[in-house]
This record gives C-alpha cells, sequence and structure tokens, in this order.
C-alpha cells in the first residue's frame, strides 16, 4: 500500500494480528467485543502520535490533494495555518479510513478513502522567505493542473525531516537545484 514509514492507519486492520494479544488480556470479553476494542485502540494510537508529532514549524503547511470526487479525480489545496505537524493528522468528517505515512522520498502524505474514491494528500511547508506572490502562483498552478515537482519545492520542502527525528527513520537528501550561469 504505502512506499515508506507507516505512521498510523485504520485501512485494513486484521483481527488475527491482534487476536492472540487481545485474548490474552481481554479473556472475558466475546469476539466482537475484542474486535471493537482493537479498533477503538487503534484510534487511541492516532491521538498519540498527534502527540508525538506537535512539532511546530516557522511557516504554515501547504496540503496539496488530488481528489477523488464521484464526478472524476481533481486537484485541490488548503493551508494548515497553524504551521503544527500534528494538525496534518484529521482527516475531514467523510472519510472512512486514512493512512499517514512517510515516502521513500522524505514528503508526509495520506491516503483517504472515503464513499466516492481516494484522496491522495501531500503535505509541505513553505519555505521561510518565500514571498506572497511565490505562494499564490505556485497555488494557481495546482488549481490549473500544471505546477511540477520543481514548481512545489521551490516554495516548500518536505516534512519528512522532521517526523524522522521523532522515529529514527532517515530520507535521501534534498536534492539542491543548480544554478548553471551562462
Amino acid at each position: 500500500m504505502t512506499e515508506g514509514h507507516l505512521i498510523w492507519s485504520n485501512y485494513d486492520l486484521d483481527y488475527e494480528v491482534w487476536r492472540e494479544d487481545m485474548e490474552a488480556d481481554y479473556p472475558d470479553l466475546t469476539e466482537e467485543q475484542r474486535i471493537d476494542l482493537m479498533y477503538e485502540m487503534n484510534s487511541d494510537q492516532l491521538n498519540d502520535e498527534r502527540t508525538n508529532l506537535n512539532i511546530q514549524l516557522p511557516c504554515p503547511i501547504l496540503v496539496i490533494a488530488n481528489l477523488g470526487l464521484w464526478y472524476g479525480r481533481r486537484i485541490g489545496c488548503k493551508e494548515i495555518k497553524s504551521g503544527n505537524i500534528r494538525d496534518c493528522l484529521y482527516s475531514e468528517r467523510d472519510i472512512a479510513y486514512s493512512t499517514w505515512y512517510v515516502d521513500k522520498l522524505g514528503d508526509l502524505r495520506c491516503d483517504a478513502i472515503h464513499h466516492d474514491g481516494t484522496n491522495h494528500l501531500l503535505y509541505r511547508v513553505y519555505k521561510e522567505g518565500v514571498r506572497e506572490s511565490q505562494i499564490d502562483l505556485l497555488k494557481e498552478k495546482l488549481y490549473r493542473g500544471i505546477a511540477t515537482r520543481a514548481d512545489i519545492t521551490r516554495v516548500t520542502r518536505r516534512l519528512g525531516d522532521e517526523v524522522g527525528k521523532v522515529y529514527g527513520w532517515d530520507f535521501p537528501p534534498h536534492r539542491k537545484a543548480v544554478n548553471m550561469e551562462r
């Protein structure tokens, strides 16, 4: 499902993986009650991850979304004004399943499944010193569906480095744009 490091997911929980511990710890519960408890405990772990990722950044976070809607795929974006990574770990109300992870390039991502399809979210923080006009141009390109990876990395930086410090994960170094004067 994900190529990278899993932070949290409620997708495809497998009771068989939990069974032995649940039966040992809760022998008086029925299997159905233990399954319900598994989901509850997994949800509690999401709150733990929010605590782990209470990392304040100096700028807002840009969420770039590839949305699966009933009328097809659309690109969108929004900002997390707080600039705190923990605030990335919240889903919209209609999301049934979410998986947050850091991909092999060091980008924080979420795959969020809902009744119409799957949303793929990319979280990036604005670079310090970026002008509002640069941010506006990036958003315009995103909405028009013409933004490139270079457009995105010019204005934002990945979050995986901060997340990796919490969990001990390493990612390949940033590729620096080389300015070649001619």
